[in-house]
């Protein structure tokens, strides 16, 4: 009797499974029957403008966007859509009306660059960078945070994210390290994994969005670490180390692929035919859409970024008109076929069916409500909690008694949360001043300390009777090439600025116990302030939440975080004796990929 129940059960499973498996394949079915049937309606002008992305305030009219058909709109730097969250779904519904409005009716896709929370707006959850986010090697905790991101997304009007980067840094001189998780690339495929599931979700429901892998392919490994430069690794690399996260990230169903500013073996990657068609297309089985860079129409071959496969040109600051007129007169003269525009036009659409757009194209404004909530700021103070890397302990430094009589806390990053944000945080280059919701270092200090704690933000006083000092040191906030190192002579160096190297030395001899903790995109060459220190601690880029690291500091919580790259010791080995990319054999770094003390 137990045999034919545990047979009937296997049954019951099979046909279940099976019965699921149908209902996913006929909606596809059912999709691709749409998309089809759309297509067939279209005009070539209609076609083109579903293959043009705008920003809502340049180079545009709100009437354009039906009148040129334009298939997607993107936030970026600039004015705001509106007044708070309402205001921002305001002005994307009332731009969705337009699109609706044409002849047939196609909905916008409204994509915005939110990469470690919704970052463009005031007052969201803002998670630690990917470099934290690497360091807590916390899968679930990413999935968790990607679909926060999702909700606060929508909750100011958008379905597409310009998420996750999923690059392999080869170089800390690049300006881009913090926002991919890790150099080990396993790493990063699990945790690419776990980012598009949380982005993505149910993609049909109205609290998720669409994610982008991105910058396909190569971004973190140009010689030199340069953006946009050129990559020369051999190709045996590029297959073996860059691909396999954009492989995971297909197979999760990814929507969208963002092209990257590099060239590869000399070759744009933007009209890369045999990366863009030949391996992420054919080889890969991508579906879904390839969208370029910033202008990457006009900037990187024309029509021969479209022949290479990309379905979506960011046709902004003056591209509007080039990119539209320029495919119609490459179609007309048969330099890009048909068959290439409708491709990228069905991989558009079906994305567009997949969101569920054409029937609920309007974002949920009950939504709105959850944008900074306690439960998203929760989960981002757990986030900046497990990413905190701990690399010297001694003298039994840490965790802080919160009874000790004295602290003074030093470094204008303890008492900023733009500076501890990092680059895209509020507005693209980020911010050196507070913003809406976010708690500083310093306030997470004092809510926990049980004695008198003093801010002293440059360091100008001795405090001979202080127990103990905390200094924060770090980078300013940099976005993009804004952040490379190039030849040391820019503002960005690979150590700290001599001014937060005097914060450190001048307690280094008192005799008080001395804690530092850095705020940093990449692995900087700290050698000597980790000499100097009693305590260290690698904090990266924490986001909106700064009270999760003095609840590690007080031993409220235990370290967790573990490095995601391998620690620098000396700025020599960065000046190419070994080659244009930082790690070599013949180089031994501070403290190994991995690496992370805890009490």
């Amino acid at each position: 009797m137990r045999k034919l129940i545990s047979i009937v059960i296997i049954a019951l499973i099979v046909f279940s499974c099976a019965k699921k498996q149908t209902k996913i394949i006929n909606k596809e079915a059912i999709i691709e029957f749409k998309v089809d049937s759309l297509l067939a309606l279209m005009t070539l002008e209609e076609k083109i403008g579903q293959m043009t992305q705008v920003r809502h305030f340049d180079n545009i009219t709100d009437d354009e966007i039906a009148t040129k058909f334009i298939g997607s709109v993107i936030h970026t730097n600039g004015p705001n859509p509106g007044e708070g969250a309402a205001g921002w779904q305001a002005k994307f519904v009332s731009l969705q009306k337009k699109a609706l409005s044409s002849r047939l009716g196609i909905p916008l896709l409204f994509g915005v660059d939110a990469v470690h929370g919704q970052n463009t707006f005031d007052g969201a959850t803002i998670f630690p960078h990917n470099i934290g986010m690497g360091a807590t090697a916390n899968a679930k905790l990413v999935e968790e945070a990607a679909a926060i991101t999702a909700v606060e997304a929508q909750a100011t009007g958008f379905n597409w994210v310009f998420s996750p980067c999923i690059a392999i840094p080869y170089n800390e001189k690049w300006g881009r390290v913090y926002e991919a998780f890790s150099e080990s690339t396993e790493l990063t495929q699990v945790l690419t994994k776990a980012s598009v599931r949380g982005h993505q979700g149910d993609l049909s429901k109205s609290n998720t969005v669409m994610a982008t892998a991105k910058h396909f392919i190569g971004d973190g490994s140009t010689d030199f670490g340069t953006e946009g430069g050129n990559t020369s690794i051999s190709m045996q690399e590029v297959y073996e180390r860059l691909l396999p996260p954009y492989r995971d990230a297909v197979n999760e169903g990814v929507g969208a692929v963002m092209v990257s500013f590099n060239t590869l073996s000399d070759k744009s990657m933007h009209a890369h035919k045999e990366m863009i068609t030949g391996v992420l297309k054919d080889s890969l089985g991508f579906d879904g859409i390839v969208l370029t860079d910033w202008k990457g129409y006009s900037r990187f071959g024309e029509n021969d970024i479209i022949n290479a496969g990309v379905d979506m040109v960011m046709a902004v600051d003056g591209d509007l008109d080039i990119f539209q007129q320029g495919l119609k007169k490459g179609v007309d003269s048969d330099y890009v076929s048909q068959e290439r525009v409708d491709d990228a036009v069905r991989r558009i659409l079906r994305q567009k069916y997949r969101l569920g757009l054409f029937e609920h194209p309007f974002p949920d404004a009950n939504l709105i409500a959850e944008i900074g909530s306690p439960s998203h700021r929760e989960k981002a103070k757990q986030a900046v909690r497990e990413s905190l890397v701990l690399l010297k302990n001694e003298n039994k430094a840490l965790p802080i008694d919160k009874a000790t009589k004295k602290i003074i806390v030093v470094g204008e990053h303890a008492n900023n949360t733009g500076l501890q944000s990092g680059g895209w945080t509020i507005t693209w280059q980020g911010k050196d001043e507070n913003y809406s919701g976010a708690t500083t270092i310093l306030e997470g200090i004092k809510g926990i300390a049980d004695g008198e704690v003093i801010y002293d933000e440059f360091g100008s006083d001795n405090h001979k009777d202080a127990d103990l000092i905390i200094v924060v040191v770090g980078e300013t906030p940099y976005a993009e090439f804004f952040g490379d190192v190039g030849d040391g002579s820019g503002k960005y160096q690979l150590t700290l600025t001599d001014e937060h190297q005097k914060y450190v030395s001048k307690y280094a001899s008192k005799g008080q116990k001395l804690i530092v903790v850095l705020i940093s995109g990449r692995p900087l060459v700290v050698t000597n302030q980790i000499d100097q220190s009693d305590a260290f601690i690698a904090a990266w880029l924490p986001g909106s939440e700064g009270k999760g690291i003095a609840e590690v500091l007080f031993g409220d919580y235990n370290f967790k975080g573990k490095l995601p790259h391998s620690w620098p010791n000396a700025v020599e080995d960065f000046n190419g004796k070994f080659g244009p990319n930082f790690w070599d054999t013949s180089i031994t770094p501070l403290y190994i990929f991995g690496y992370g003390l805890n009490y």
